[in-house]
Parts: structure tokens; C-alpha cells; sequence
């Protein structure tokens, strides 16, 4: 017998497939967004797929990978953009979405397993009645309807909510990961706090994250609103201003700005809504606070063109204005035309003022049709940001990372989302208490070669 063959003998009756086409597409994410990546990732497949439905049946698949060296991939929804849950050297696509379950709900924090889709999760803790008028978790994706809340600790940073309560690695918004080791006996580990960190952002590469526990707040049923304006830097201007006023006179839970020659790709949903002769901010926006928010919008020049809640929009078949922001914003341009790709930048902020307008109208300028604006605004270790995601018209891999050394050099951050690993990506260096963790949970090296630079051969045990 093969090692795979002795696996699938061993984890019996574990639900598994083999079926080619299954297997393929467990194998890919939205790592399509990005032409390099597509050149990079094309092809690699697993060559199982496997469903633990209970954190035994995790334990138990642990074991055999160990027993057998056979790498294993994690996957959840499968809606991350970089490859994270493609597997480089094959083995075990590992389908954690059937291990679903609500654990436990208390009064400001959820326990859940991992595999939860985020939308299931957040209609739990607002249909419960713990706390009176329900809870709502701190901040999603774009893709909140089909990503899971452990794909989301492992591979993402922020989301709509993030300009109300930060990152995710913000203190205490997670508060608890449990982790199965891929040992041949596993441990179950549980991180606290700031011991979260060490599996946090990983890509899956140390350890299975099987439960976590998530700080709650108060729910509302937010607005989701469309603000107009004669300018990108009028858009930004209001979006530096309400994001500072944040936890004063307004508030709210997302705050985006797409330019205006985004537009034609909105206009199937939204029409005149978004109109391709304004420029727009995409919010959620607490009910209490329309009017404060409104007077805002007024002393910027701006005026509303959509207010309506979650229910509202389902009913008028309009996308939720978190659908419209951050990664999704690339997929409604290519829906249209596949030639754009994007970046992720981070300019300067400072307090008082916001980021330097004047710098955005100076890229604008400069780069006119080939990259196109877009900034989603947020907190991050206490202090406001602004994440730039622009579409960029793709050449070749060359003129790309052109216009990423023209951001570096006029002060900005790129994180590049054009690359596998965790540090090229964003990083820039290793994390050494992940890499220690890694020796711990996963000793052979097994899990999600490939995504980390951090981790070398000779560290695996024989």
C-alpha cells in the first residue's frame, strides 16, 4: 500500500473523495484575482479531499498525516485571494466546514468551531437572547456570506467593521483559538489572549484551528447608505472626517470610497445610485446617528443617494454595502473586464487631518487610466487608517511592481497580495513565535508547505 493508501485505511470512516473534480476545486481560492498568482497556482491540486465532521475525527486525521508524512491543507470557504488553501506539494485538503457549531454564547464573547460560515454565526449571536436585542460580531469580509470564521482568523486583517473596532489582532477582539497539533498523538492547545498571535495570520502553516472564541457588541441594524460627491478628494475628505468622528458624534461600521471610473461596474445593481459622473462612499451607519451623520455629508457637498437596512436591500435585490468594499470591489470590475488586478497599500494618516488628499490627486494624475482609486477606512493599534485596494490595469509582472515602488516611494505601505508567503506578503520579515509554534504543533513541516519563508527544512523532525 501507498502512504495515501494506509491514510485512507487508517481515518475509515471519515468522509473522503478522491473524484478529480472535487479535488480541484477544494484546491483553489480567488488567488485568480491576480495574474501572477494565476501563472503560479494553476494546477496545483491536492490529492484527497477530506470532511471531519467533530474535533475527534480532526484528532484522528492529524494522527495518520503524521504517521504517513503526508502534508495536509486547510480549508474553509475557500474565498482568500493569495492561495492560502492551495496546496503546493498535494496530500490532504483538509474540509473543515462541517464542523459548524455554535458552542457556547455569553454576554459580550461567542464560542464556535471553526468551519461556521461567518453569516450563519452572526445570525446566531443576533437571534439570541443572552443579551437583550441580540449581539453582532465585530468585523467580517467582504464575502461574509460564504467565508468561514476560521478561514477569516487565519488568513485575513480587517473587514467591514473595522473602522468601529479595529484589526483582528487588536486586543481582545479574539480571545481564544484551540488548536489540534499534527503530531502522531496530536495535543489539542488552547492560545489565550495575546497568545493568539502565534496561529493568528498563519495561512494554516502551525497548527488546525478547530474552535475560537470572538468578542460580541451590542447588536444594531445598520443603514447602509451611499454618500455622492463632485470629487474623489471631496469622497476622501469625508471619509477622514467621519472616521475620526467615530465614537463621537457619528458612528458607524464600514466607511468606503470607491472613484467614480468604477461606477460603470455598479451600474447593473445600483444605477443612478452610483451615477458614472460622481464619485461615492459606501457606509453603514448607525440608525441613531442619520442625522449627525447627514450634517456631515451636508458641510462636505455631498448628498445621499441610498438608505435602507440589510432587509431592505435583499428585497430591492441590491448588494449590501459591504458587498462593495474591499476585495469585492475588484470582483464587480472583473465581472466586466478581466484585465484588472489589484494592490493593497496603506497610506500615511495624520491625526487631525487624515491622509495626504493632495498625494491621491498626485497618483491620479500621474497614473491616470491605468490604476483606478479606492480606499476602505478603518482603526489599527488605537489610531485611524486608510487602506488603499486599487484596481490596476495588468501589462506584465514588471510594470505592477513599478507602480508598487511609486506608492513605497511616495510614503505609502504595499502589502503585496501578488505573492504566496506570509511575509513577502505583508509582513516583510518572520514571525519568530509563529515559526516557534510551528515546531510545536507541526514538527514534520507538513502543513501548507510553501507559504512561509520562516519555516526551513532542516527544523523537521525525523
Amino acid at each position: 500500500m501507498t502512504a495515501l493508501q494506509s491514510f485512507l485505511a487508517e481515518i475509515s470512516p471519515i468522509e473522503f473523495t478522491q473524484n478529480a473534480a472535487q479535488v480541484a476545486a477544494k484546491s483553489r481560492d480567488y488567488f485568480w484575482y491576480s495574474p501572477i498568482l494565476t501563472e503560479l497556482l494553476d494546477g496545483k491540486v491536492g490529492d484527497v479531499v477530506v470532511t471531519p465532521r467533530t474535533q475527534e475525527d480532526v484528532v484522528r486525521v492529524a494522527a495518520a498525516c503524521a504517521m504517513h508524512r503526508i502534508h495536509i491543507t486547510v480549508r474553509g470557504g475557500g474565498t482568500g485571494n493569495y492561495g492560502q488553501c492551495v496546496p503546493m506539494e498535494g496530500g490532504v485538503i483538509l474540509d473543515i466546514t462541517q464542523l459548524n457549531r455554535v458552542l457556547n454564547i455569553a454576554a459580550g464573547c461567542v464560542t464556535c468551531q471553526a468551519g461556521i460560515l461567518i453569516a450563519d454565526l452572526e445570525r446566531a449571536v443576533r437571534a439570541s437572547n443572552v443579551v437583550t436585542g441580540g449581539q453582532e460580531i465585530l468585523m467580517y469580509p467582504s464575502t461574509r456570506d460564504i467565508a468561514t470564521i476560521g478561514g477569516f482568523i487565519a488568513g485575513g486583517y480587517a473587514g467591514a467593521g473595522s473602522v468601529r473596532n479595529g484589526i483582528l489582532k487588536d486586543a481582545g477582539n479574539v480571545t481564544m483559538i484551540r488548536v489540534v497539533t499534527l503530531e502522531t498523538t496530536p495535543q489539542i492547545i488552547e492560545l489565550l489572549d495575546a497568545d493568539i498571535q502565534k496561529v493568528h495570520h498563519a495561512y494554516g502553516t502551525n497548527g488546525i484551528i478547530t474552535a475560537l472564541t470572538l468578542r460580541l457588541q451590542p447588536a444594531v441594524e445598520w443603514v447602509h447608505q451611499i454618500s455622492l460627491f463632485d470629487s474623489y478628494s471631496a469622497a476622501l475628505r469625508f471619509g477622514c472626517e467621519a472616521t475620526e468622528s467615530i465614537g463621537g458624534a457619528v458612528d458607524a461600521f464600514l466607511i468606503t470610497a470607491v472613484e467614480r471610473r468604477m461606477a460603470p461596474y455598479y451600474q447593473t445593481t445600483f444605477g443612478e445610485r452610483f451615477p458614472v459622473n460622481k464619485d461615492a462612499v459606501f457606509s453603514m451607519v448607525h440608525p441613531a446617528h442619520l442625522t449627525a451623520w447627514r450634517a456631515l455629508l451636508a458641510k462636505h457637498g455631498g448628498t445621499e443617494s441610498m438608505a435602507l437596512t440589510e432587509s431592505q436591500l435583499k428585497a430591492e435585490n441590491l448588494y449590501p454595502a459591504f458587498e462593495c468594499a474591499y476585495n469585492h470591489t475588484t470582483l464587480m470590475a472583473l465581472k466586466v473586464d478581466k484585465s484588472w488586478t489589484n494592490l493593497q497599500t496603506v497610506a500615511p494618516w495624520v491625526p487631525g487631518s487624515g491622509i495626504d488628499i493632495a498625494l491621491v490627486e498626485k497618483q491620479m494624475h500621474r497614473w491616470g487610466d491605468e490604476v483606478l482609486m479606492h480606499h476602505e477606512f478603518g482603526r489599527q493599534y488605537g489610531g485611524c487608517v486608510a487602506f488603499g485596494l486599487p484596481l490596476v490595469s495588468y501589462l506584465d509582472k514588471e510594470r505592477l511592481y513599478e507602480i508598487m515602488a511609486e506608492f513605497e516611494a511616495d510614503g505609502c505601505q504595499v502589502f503585496d497580495n501578488h505573492v504566496i508567503t506570509i511575509e513577502d506578503g505583508g509582513m516583510k520579515t518572520i514571525d519568530t513565535a509563529q515559526i516557534d509554534f510551528k515546531k510545536i504543533a507541526d514538527p514534520h513541516g507538513l502543513m501548507n508547505p510553501g507559504k512561509t519563508r520562516g519555516w526551513l527544512p532542516e527544523y523537521a523532525k525525523p
